[in-house]
């Protein structure tokens, strides 16, 4: 029984390995590195005498959030569309126990190198920058999960990746410049000021709670958008 538990086990981490592949290319791994890119910049614009110094409530947005969730976008697009851009959606629809095995394992693999850049950043951040409330990192994984995810349902509604991604990117765009409000994925309770503290909980509560019903909406309708199976192999 342990033998065949682990056998599944080493199956299914096959699958998200290969999803991997078919995401973001043979050398995946190298999309784990491409965010840091943006700290690099940070830096430089800091030593150049461009921008203030980082504060600890600005890293969770500005420092690691943004350029994660852009990577997410990137990813999302790529999940459902990229099947049909590449014209194999007619092969996802034969796979044993489902097409949904697919967008799964692809989904999985996505989340997987967004956690391994996120760690990567939070090093950084910590490393060279400042340090930070640890709830930070759950803010930014947040926001690039909703990114991922509603990238990957607008770009299998458009059947475009290209569609997907750039709806995305205002979306984005949106989120960031009203961070602020407890409607925004960037919420940032540590930015806020002269809150009530029984108000700040509650806003939080109802921030991280609405979200993640949100990420399962959007999971759910961007998989059943899939499943149209005459919708998506149109045209």
């Amino acid at each position: 029984m342990t033998s065949l538990s682990t056998r599944r086990l080493r199956d299914e981490a096959r699958i998200v390995w290969y999803s991997a592949k078919l995401l973001a290319g043979r050398r995946f791994y190298v999309a784990v590195f491409v965010p840091l890119l943006w700290p690099a910049l940070q830096a430089l614009l800091l030593l150049a005498g461009g921008q203030e110094d980082i504060r600890p409530e600005s890293v969770q947005g500005g420092l690691i959030g943004l350029p994660l969730s852009c990577l997410a976008v990137f990813l999302g697009m790529r999940v459902i569309a990229g099947e049909s851009d590449a014209r194999r959606l007619e092969i996802a629809y034969t796979v044993p126990g489902g097409s949904q095995r697919v967008w799964l394992g692809k989904l999985l693999a996505g989340l997987g190198i967004l956690l391994a850049a996120e760690a990567l950043l939070a090093l950084v951040a910590w490393a060279f920058f400042t340090s930070y409330p640890p709830g930070s990192l759950y803010g930014a994984a947040q926001a690039a999960t909703v990114y991922l995810v509603l990238s990957m349902g607008l770009a299998a509604l458009f059947r475009s990746e290209v569609t997907g991604a750039m709806t995305s990117a205002v979306v984005l765009l949106l989120g960031v410049a009203n961070s602020q409000t407890r409607f925004s994925p960037f919420y940032n309770p540590a930015a806020v000021r002269d809150e009530d503290a029984s108000v700040l909980l509650a806003h939080t509560v109802q921030n991280r709670i609405g979200f993640a019903l949100l990420i399962a909406a959007l999971t759910a309708l961007a998989f059943t958008r899939a499943e149209r199976r005459e919708k998506m192999l149109a045209g």
